[in-house]
């Protein structure tokens, strides 16, 4: 190393040995980086894809701005169904991408991960995006399409689901509304029967009371019949007495003085 430093002192002076000291570390780091994205892309093809995101994740640690890991990094999320992961990864490169194959490349694997994720507007959203950035992209519009009919289908379901809910909404008023007018019926109608039972006791102790008084004064016709015979008999009886008195009377004659 002694031997290419002095080799580049005397090419290019001092001032090249003190740069190439300071790159040094960066290259280092580079090839690590290099290294484990090799590696990681190995494990990718051999579908062994924890060892790959393992790998992935020591070259960002080697280099945090590493397109590439990052890149692969997602991809390997995506194949373990890490689609949470995998759509932030992706979201975060459409913020770094250098040119717009690298972005419509990102936006296409978002829309992929939020396609999985069923949110299928945001998807829609995506992959419109990756097709500004390449139009050309068969796949990506093939897979649009597809987005927008789950689109079209959760819609449907959804706007199915909330009438079903309003249905089942007004159902329930209409039972807990038809519930309160038996409730109000039936309390009227035992008012009503209240009232009613109130006003035939009333009427029956006006009756009772009543009953002595007729009674007295309203006799049938025959006990009116024989108070009449009764009464006459009485009278004949008096006057016969009467006749008998007046002949066994004595009558006094005034004397002649």
């Amino acid at each position: 190393m002694s031997i290419v430093y002095t080799i580049i002192e005397r090419a290019f002076g001092k001032t090249a040995i003190v740069l190439l000291t300071a790159l040094l570390p960066l290259l280092s780091y580079s090839q690590q980086e290099k290294k484990y994205v090799v590696e990681g892309n190995k494990n990718y093809k051999d579908k062994k894809f924890p060892e790959a995101e393992k790998n992935f994740k020591a070259g960002l640690n080697k280099n945090k701005n590493s397109y590439s890991s990052s890149f692969n990094l997602g991809d390997a999320y995506y194949k373990q169904e890490k689609y949470e992961e995998a759509a932030e990864q992706f979201q975060l490169l459409t913020h770094r991408a250098s040119s717009k194959d690298t972005l419509a490349k990102a936006y296409h694997n978002l829309g992929n991960s939020l396609l999985r994720l069923k949110k299928y507007q945001e998807s829609v959203d995506a992959y419109k995006n990756a097709l500004r950035n390449n139009p050309n992209d068969e796949e990506t519009r093939y897979n649009l399409a597809m987005a927008q009919q789950y689109l079209k289908q959760q819609q449907q379901q959804q706007q199915k689901n909330k009438d079903k809910d309003k249905d089942q909404k007004d159902d329930k008023k209409d039972k807990d509304n038809k519930k309160d007018q038996d409730k109000k019926d039936k309390d009227k109608k035992d008012q009503e029967q209240k009232d009613k039972e109130q006003k035939d006791r009333e009427n029956k102790d006006k009756k009772d009371q009543k009953k002595p008084e007729e009674n007295k004064n309203n006799i049938s016709k025959e006990d009116a019949q024989r108070l009449l015979d009764a009464l006459q008999n009485d009278e004949k009886n008096l006057q016969n007495k009467v006749k008998k008195g007046q002949r066994g009377m004595k009558v006094q004659i005034e004397k002649d003085w």
